[in-house]
């Protein structure tokens, strides 16, 4: 991580201040918003210098809730595009940012709105995604920003430690499925540290853990990427059948889902778990009724 040359420097949140501002804008923690506010310093300066942004980057921040995280990003990057659904929290975060950090104000966007359903952001398009996201959106989140937001070439997402598991799973393991197939349609993805539960306000009943993302080419250039994700999504809907009965639906026939599968190169008595987004990518290229 580069600093942005400037003296600017933020105060960042203590656990009395996340409480104050909490009792001050009314604000009480819901399980429907995913809202576990981070309190501890040591953690969001962390998942700043882990997410290796610098000073040109523009961050989008997704849940900044009462701006924790915003207030370590901002004085190492050239702005901060903040999406928030709380319209409380969503008013109340650039008084927060003029009280901590006054001379960084201008390098922070706040949108009122769904990330899930944001369709654009204002200003710079974004390049880097750093966030502590809501646990029970995390993977529709990610997935939706990647396709909205060509621009962003990496991002380093702080998640419940079994969605982390989940999103950076390679073929073959147990935990492999489709977060981390269509994941890796956009990016590279890694685990990249645990987040214990003390650091949080209030405390969730599960760990937490760091995923990091570099985008990179769609892994097939010809393949489109909602037939792909078709695909992924009908091989993982019963794991334990094979594909031939899997892919059944989606082709038609188990007999159209054999030839597909041999016409990709794919063996037919395999199972999706056994598969990279490549294979998903060529199979989809093979979907029957594109040659009908």
């Amino acid at each position: 991580m580069t600093d942005s040359g400037s003296s600017d420097s933020a105060r960042l949140l203590t656990p009395a201040d996340v409480r104050r501002l909490a009792d001050r804008f009314g604000v009480r923690p819901t399980k429907s918003l995913g809202q576990n506010f981070v309190i501890d310093g040591g953690t969001v300066r962390r998942i700043v210098r882990v997410s290796g942004v610098g000073a040109g980057d523009t961050v989008l921040e997704v849940g900044p809730g009462l701006g924790s995280l915003t207030l370590a990003l901002l004085p190492h990057v050239a702005g901060v595009t903040a999406v928030e659904v709380d319209p409380v929290l969503a008013e109340a975060l650039p008084g927060t940012v003029a009280e901590h950090a006054p001379d960084l104000a201008d390098r922070l966007r706040v949108v009122a709105a769904d990330a899930m359903r944001v369709a654009e952001l204002p200003g710079p398009a974004p390049t880097a995604l750093v966030a502590n996201l809501p646990y029970n959106v995390a993977v529709p989140v990610v997935l939706h920003l990647l396709e909205l937001l060509p621009s962003l070439r990496r991002g380093l997402v702080m998640v419940q430690a079994e969605v982390a598991d989940r999103l950076a799973a390679e073929p073959g393991s147990r935990t492999y499925g489709v977060p981390s197939a269509k994941a890796a349609w956009y990016a590279d993805v890694r685990r990249a540290g645990a987040v214990g539960r003390n650091v949080f306000w209030p405390a969730p009943n599960v760990d937490s853990g760091l995923v990091a993302l570099e985008r990179r080419d769609a892994p097939v250039a010809d393949a489109d990427r909602r037939e792909v994700f078709a695909v992924i999504d009908a091989a993982f809907a019963q794991r334990r059948k094979t594909l031939r009965a899997a892919l059944s639906s989606w082709a038609g026939s188990a007999a159209r889902a054999e030839e597909a599968l041999r016409a990709a190169g794919v063996d037919p008595t395999a199972r999706g778990e056994a598969l990279g987004i490549e294979d998903f990518a060529r199979i989809a290229r093979h979907t029957p009724h594109k040659s009908d």
